[in-house]
C-alpha cells in the first residue's frame, strides 16, 4: 500500500482504501493584496485539552493556539469575526471568556496591519427563561456593547435567544434594535441567524414566515441606516439572501452567511441600483476551514478572473455542504477537525466536548472532501491524525 493511503470507513461498515491526492494548485493572497470583498471568516477556538475541568461544565481556552490561528487567517487578507457561533458562543463559550476572546483579538489586531476584526455581541449572559421583558433583553445589549466598545472593539449584534423569547411580535424587536443601534459608536453589522443554526431563534424579527421577519428587519435597517454597517445572514436559501440585498438601503452591505451557496453570492449577479445590491460581502463560518482557498479564490476575484475564482471554490462546497449538514448547529466540529487535521492546533477536543457531536463516518466523509477540494496541506500530518482517530473507533487503518 501507498504511504499515502489509508483504509476508511465507507457505506454499509465497509472499509475502502482512500489515496490522498495532497495540497491544491492554488496561493493564498499575499498580505497586504487588495480585495474587492470584505471578507470575515468566523473563528473557531482552541480548547485546552490538558486542562482539569469537567468538559461540559467549564470552558478552557488555550490562547496561544487560538491567537495565532486568528493570525494566520489575517495573513491571507481575511477579517475575523470574533466570538461567534463558529468559537461556540451559546454552545460552550459563555460570556466571560467570550469577553476575554475578544480583548485578547483587539491587542493582536493592533499587532498585525491591516487586520480586520469585529466581535460577537449578544444576550448570552441573560439565560432566556430568566428574560421577563424586552427591557431585560435591552439592558443585556447594552451590557455587552459596553464592554466591548471599552476595549475598542468593533460590534456584530448577535441575534438574541432571550428576546425570541420574550417579543410578542415585530413591535418589540423595532423596539430593542432602534434603542441599542441608537447607541453603538460606529456602524454594526447585525445578524440574521436561522434556526437550522439554533432552534431557540425560530420566529426571529417577530415572525414564522420568512417574507414578513425580512420586512421586520428591512425596516429596522431603514429606520437605523446610518448605525448599520451590514447585515449576515445565515438561511441557507439563496433567493432570500438576493431578495433582501437588493432592498438594502445605499451603503448597507450583505454579509452572507450561506454556507451552501457562497461562491456564486459572493461572486453576484451584477443586478440592482447599487453596487451592494449586485453582490454579497462574506461574513462565514466555512472561511475558517478553507481559509486558503478562500483566500486564493477572492484574490483571483479582485484580480478580474471569475472562472478562477469559481475554478477554486467549487471543489469546497460539496465539503461546506457536508460540514454543515443537519443538524446544522454541530457543524463546529468539522470546522475543528479541519484545524486538527491541517496542524493548527495539537488535539482533537472541543469546548463543551463537542468534538462527540459528529460520527465516524461523517468524519471520514470530510476528510476525502477536504482532500479533494485541495484543503489537505500536509498529507503525511493528516494520514497519522486520521489513523489516531480511526484507532479509537476501533477502526484500524
Amino acid at each position: 500500500m501507498s504511504t499515502r493511503q489509508i483504509k476508511l470507513p465507507g457505506a454499509n461498515r465497509t472499509i475502502e482504501d482512500y489515496a490522498l491526492r495532497g495540497p491544491g494548485n492554488f496561493t493564498p493572497a499575499a498580505p497586504g493584496t487588495a480585495l474587492n470583498r470584505i471578507s470575515y471568516s468566523a473563528a473557531h477556538v482552541v480548547a485546552d485539552g490538558r486542562a482539569a475541568i469537567d468538559p461540559w461544565l467549564e470552558c478552557a481556552i488555550d490562547w496561544d493556539a487560538t491567537i495565532s490561528y486568528r493570525r494566520h487567517l489575517w495573513s491571507m487578507g481575511l477579517g475575523v469575526a470574533e466570538a461567534m457561533d463558529t468559537a461556540q458562543r451559546g454552545m460552550g463559550l459563555d460570556w466571560p471568556t467570550s469577553l476575554e476572546l475578544i480583548g485578547r483579538s483587539i491587542d493582536a489586531a493592533r499587532d498585525t496591519p491591516g487586520a480586520l476584526l469585529a466581535s460577537g455581541c449578544g444576550t448570552d449572559h441573560l439565560a432566556p427563561e430568566a428574560a421577563r421583558s424586552v427591557d431585560d433583553v435591552i439592558r443585556a445589549y447594552e451590557e455587552q456593547m459596553a464592554a466591548i466598545e471599552a476595549l475598542g472593539g468593533r460590534l456584530i449584534l448577535m441575534a438574541s435567544r432571550a428576546l425570541a423569547r420574550v417579543a410578542t411580535g415585530p413591535d418589540d424587536y423595532e423596539r430593542v434594535y432602534d434603542r441599542v443601534l441608537g447607541q453603538a459608536r460606529e456602524p454594526v453589522i447585525l445578524h440574521w441567524l436561522g434556526d437550522m443554526f439554533d432552534p431557540a431563534l425560530k420566529g426571529y424579527w417577530g415572525s414564522a414566515d420568512s417574507g414578513a421577519a425580512m420586512a421586520t428587519a428591512l425596516g429596522i435597517i431603514a429606520a437605523n441606516s446610518s448605525k448599520v454597517d451590514g447585515i449576515k445572514i445565515s438561511l441557507l436559501d439563496k433567493d432570500k439572501e438576493v431578495a433582501m440585498r437588493r432592498r438594502l438601503p445605499s451603503g448597507v452591505r450583505m454579509y452572507t452567511g450561506d454556507d451552501f451557496n457562497y461562491a456564486e453570492l459572493i461572486a453576484g449577479d451584477g443586478v440592482g441600483d447599487e453596487p451592494t445590491h449586485r453582490h454579497s460581502d462574506a461574513l462565514l463560518g466555512i472561511f475558517d476551514a478553507i481559509a486558503p482557498a478562500a483566500s486564493a479564490a477572492l484574490a483571483a476575484l479582485a484580480g478580474g478572473d471569475e472562472a478562477r475564482f469559481h475554478a477554486i471554490l467549487a471543489p469546497t462546497v460539496p465539503l461546506s455542504r457536508h460540514i454543515f449538514c443537519a443538524p446544522t448547529r454541530f457543524y463546529k466540529t468539522g470546522v475543528v477537525f479541519m484545524a486538527w487535521i491541517n496542524g493548527h492546533q495539537d488535539h482533537f477536543v472541543m469546548v463543551g466536548g463537542q468534538q462527540s457531536s459528529r460520527s465516524l463516518p461523517h468524519l471520514c466523509e470530510l476528510f476525502r472532501l477536504a482532500d479533494g477540494a485541495g484543503l489537505v496541506r500536509d498529507p503525511d500530518l493528516a494520514l497519522e491524525r486520521m489513523r489516531h482517530l480511526l484507532a479509537l473507533h476501533g477502526v484500524s487503518a
